[in-house]
């Protein structure tokens, strides 16, 4: 057990100790670190995690150490075991944590890699104080909510803040004010403003004004009784981000400011905007972010260097955002999710980035490989400039995406394989170019005679779904001379020849099919320093057919895209418009043209 310090205690010399549990980490300065809280009123899903990054991004270009934190109330211990339908993409952190798609978010806009740290749960907090208990970390004292649980919430933001140095902990709580499983988090966070003291703790409320369409104005109500949901649980909100669909209007702000007690020039409109990349410099314009720094004394703090060099480098590529694009193409994306997009969201955001980066139009299309048949794949396909095969788990709708992966390698489409994508063409080339009629995979057929994808040999006597895949960043080491090579010339170590990337799976080639295989012409181009796990493969003959075991699509950034996605996209402008020169679309994500052969005298 760590020991503890009851700040309370010195504040109120007559208080007994067993009233209050204050659990501080040992080492940690009070007023040192700084803490901006947002909660959501009135309803979920309005944002909380653009907006929070958007802020924090705003803090770290001005210098600060910012360490972000998701806060959910489910009891789940972590998001590994949870539908992509209820909370969308499972987004995997570098030392394996399985997180919600907000902390995709954060990584992208921040730049910056997160822990399990960043992300907690109730079930989290729960399992931890009761391990506790069990340890006899309480000394005798009956565990409670308060001030057990709250204690143990408090103590995580602390160690949070010491551990990454952060001059400002942004703590999301998820969810929306009211909800009974977030109470405890609400209550903590109370608490540790009074402990801080002033100046130390910023709440922001993210709000939400309605405007009916058969009423053509802006109505508060909602936002007003939101509010009075967070004044009641103690926290008196010190900034008001009001998300509506048009500008908020003065007399919508006058009256949230009423309801709220919180100033005019602290009400900030938050509505909807073309591209969620601006929301940053539209934050910074009408200076929330100075309004922070006043209230957490951080002025002194600040690098004004620094600021005007990430500045300059956000407007240059919000301004490629933004832009008319000189390139348009259609991407096919071939899942089981299609119907929710939000499954597939780091590989739109991938998309995104590197269609800004490269000047094109990149549309997506969502097929649902459950609903189409193997046999119309060509003519499902043949109106894409390139195709995605994502991760997935379950044998629904793979034949078809076997079909897909089939198409793009007998008709030079570009070809982006992630995960299961990955093993799709493994098991492609297999039947289709080796000649083993009937390869498969064990987790669709474990009586399949040819297993060319077979099950890790650590996973075979792991019981239970939770948390216990090969998960996380990754060694890979790359073939000299290969595609994956020139891809990542810019990532690769040059004293090992590896990259990192990050994993989510189960499932590897079998290593008694890797010679046969190769001996086909597929290239394995990417495989583990030490182990016979294949991680990368390509066709050298292809204009572009890549697959990797793992999730190019959670390492991708706005200004740091990631490299298979761009080779993709530059594949899929070099398809969408042959004849036009290489170097008018980007000679650094296209593969060398092979010369074209003399013709040949014409007979005399």
């Amino acid at each position: 057990m760590p020991p503890t310090q009851d700040l309370l205690q010195e504040a109120g010399h007559s208080t007994h100790e067993s009233e209050f549990f204050n659990p501080v980490p040992k080492g940690y300065q009070p007023g040192k670190h700084k803490y901006v809280v947002v909660f959501g009123t009135v309803l979920s899903g309005l944002g909380k995690g653009i907006f929070s990054s958007s802020l924090a991004k705003l803090l770290k270009d001005k210098g600060l150490t910012i360490a972000p934190i998701k806060m959910e109330g489910y009891l789940n211990i972590d998001s590994g075991t949870l539908s992509p339908y209820r909370h969308g993409e499972v987004f995997v952190l570098d030392d394996g944590l399985e997180t919600d798609m907000d902390l995709g978010t954060y990584e992208r806009l921040l730049d910056q890699n997160l822990t399990r740290d960043n992300y907690t749960t109730s079930g989290q907090i729960f399992k931890r104080v009761l391990e506790k208990e069990r340890h006899g970390g309480y000394l005798g004292r009956d565990v409670q909510m308060i001030p057990h649980v709250t204690g143990e919430v408090k103590y995580m933001l602390r160690e949070l803040a010491m551990k990454q140095d952060a001059d400002v902990v942004f703590i999301e709580v998820g969810g929306t004010v009211g909800d009974h499983e977030n109470a405890f988090y609400i209550e903590a966070l109370r608490q540790l403003a009074f402990e801080e003291g002033e100046g130390s703790v910023c709440y922001v409320a993210l709000t939400y004004v309605i405007e009916p369409p058969a009423l053509g104005e802006q109505k508060t109500k909602a936002a007003q009784l939101g509010l009075k949901k967070l004044l009641e649980a103690g926290v008196q909100p010190n900034i008001i981000a009001a998300r509506a669909k048009n500008p908020v209007e003065q007399g919508a702000k006058e009256k949230v400011a009423m309801f709220s007690n919180v100033p005019m020039n602290r009400v900030f409109s938050m509505h909807d905007r073309d591209s969620v990349y601006t929301i940053t410099e539209s934050l910074r314009s009408e200076g929330m972010d100075r309004e922070v720094l006043t209230m957490l004394n951080l002025h002194g703090r600040v690098d004004a260097n620094h600021e005007d060099q990430a500045r300059e480098e956000w407007r240059s590529f919000v301004r490629k955002v933004v832009a008319d694009r000189k390139h348009k193409v259609k991407i096919g994306l071939t899942g089981k999710y299609a119907q929710l997009r939000d499954a597939y969201a780091s590989i739109e955001k991938a998309v995104e980035h590197c269609g800004a980066h490269l000047n094109a139009k990149v549309e997506i299309d969502w097929i649902d490989t459950t609903l189409m048949k193997p046999d119309d794949a060509a003519a499902t396909l043949k109106q894409y400039n390139g195709v995605i095969v994502p991760g997935g788990f379950g044998h629904r709708g793979t034949e078809s995406k076997i079909a897909c992966v089939q198409y793009c390698r007998e008709n030079n489409l570009p070809y982006l394989g992630i995960c299961l994508g990955f093993q799709m063409a493994v098991i492609d080339y297999a039947r289709n170019v080796v000649g083993l009629k009937d390869a498969g995979s064990t987790e669709f057929d474990p009586n399949s005679p040819d297993p060319v994808i077979d099950i890790l040999p650590e996973q075979k006597k792991i019981e239970g779904l939770g948390g216990n895949m090969r998960l996380g960043g990754k060694d890979v080491l790359i073939k000299k001379d290969s595609l994956a090579e020139m891809l990542f010339a810019d990532e690769i170590d040059k004293k090992t020849s590896q990259i990192r990337a990050r994993f989510r799976h189960r499932f590897e080639v079998d290593p008694k099919y890797i010679n046969v295989l190769e001996q086909h012409g597929l290239v394995f181009s990417g495989r583990h320093p030490e182990q016979p796990i294949m991680q990368v493969l390509e066709l050298p003959d292809h204009p572009y057919f890549i697959g990797g075991q793992f999730h190019p699509e959670l390492t991708s950034r706005p200004i740091h895209p990631q490299p298979m996605f761009m080779g993709l996209v530059a594949a899929a402008i070099q398809h969408a418009n042959p004849d036009l020169a290489p170097e008018k679309i980007s000679t650094r994500w296209l593969r060398p043209q092979k010369p074209k052969a003399p013709a040949s005298p014409a007979a005399s």
